[in-house]
């Protein structure tokens, strides 16, 4: 008798979601990617089923237990010209919206539905202690990420639980901001972003990943969470703690605030937000970090090329 869960993963290709892929159990969970294009894997227990975002429509596809969506375009990929920002509300909200359509359509419910949001709900807070229960910032990336939210809680209204991570830096040397950290490391600089006194919130990829695990099997979990590291660093800190630990020889010097602001516009708040985000909550469900301190989390990413 074949007893293992199925889960979809939106976004599965990305980032975040190649490493969830690989962390998972195959002897106990099958897995379907929703993704753009028919794709063929070599992995026993992964899939794929083609979906289309704008048009709403999922290819039909074995029932799922649990629903896993990390979907949207790369915030700091682009310029945030208008038409940019609007593809990555729709790139969030319409991921949503066509899962909830194939839910509603097909009657299915779903145990457990796991979206992603950002720290970015926050906007720039300078030293305030951000919990949960803390309301938006009024800058794009809160507008964003409140459509987000909203979107998924509309989707997780279709299943019995839902969960909402609001996710910090995550640290992999396979994208996202670890490489662009110390992409001048071979320059024997390093550089920290205006006076470097923004708070990073922050998370080693693994325990995101096992983050993720934990809300698919713990029915403890329910709303919305903080992703972050326990540790609340600076930016400028950060850097230091990193090139300390790693025992890396370089110069840190400063990227004044007014030349990312001329270089990357309204994209410049990803940055020099500053947003001291607590993970009083998960730990209080008793989520054990493996890493909490920046400098032996980008240590053990630099020697496992994770």
């Amino acid at each position: 008798m074949n007893d293992k869960k199925t889960i979809w993963i939106a976004g599965g290709d990305g980032l975040v979601g190649k490493h969830l892929v690989k962390m998972l159990d195959k002897t106990k969970f099958e897995i379907f990617i929703l993704s753009r294009k028919t794709k063929k894997s070599n992995e026993k227990g992964v899939h794929y089923i083609v979906w289309n975002t704008e048009k709403q429509i999922i290819e039909d596809a074995p029932i799922p237990d649990h629903i896993i969506n990390l979907a949207g375009a790369g915030i700091a990929d682009e310029r945030w010209s208008a038409k940019r920002k609007a593809l990555l509300i729709s790139s969030r909200v319409n991921s949503a919206s066509t899962i909830k359509k194939y839910l509603e359509s097909h009657n299915i419910t779903p145990k457990t539905y796991i979206s992603a949001s950002a720290v970015g709900f926050y906007g720039h807070r300078s030293d305030e202690f951000l919990t949960e229960v803390c309301k938006p910032g009024s800058e794009f990336m809160s507008d964003c990420c409140v459509q987000w939210e909203n979107a998924a809680k509309d989707t997780g209204s279709l299943c019995q639980r839902t969960v909402i991570l609001r996710i910090g830096i995550v640290l992999s040397t396979l994208g996202g901001a670890l490489p662009k950290m110390l992409m001048t490391q071979n320059l024997g600089i390093f550089n920290y972003f205006g006076n470097g006194n923004q708070y990073y919130p922050w998370i080693h990829i693994d325990d995101l990943s096992r983050l993720i695990l934990e809300a698919i099997e713990n029915q403890r979990f329910k709303g919305i969470y903080n992703a972050v590291a326990p540790q609340e660093i600076t930016n400028k800190n950060m850097m230091i703690e990193i090139i300390q630990t790693n025992q890396i020889k370089g110069l840190l010097i400063p990227v004044p605030s007014f030349s990312l602001k001329l270089i990357l516009g309204e994209m410049s708040a990803v940055v020099l937000n500053s947003n001291r985000v607590s993970a009083s909550k998960l730990l209080s469900e008793g989520f054990h970090f493996q890493f909490s301190n920046a400098g032996e989390a980008v240590r053990d990413l630099l020697t496992t090329k994770k």
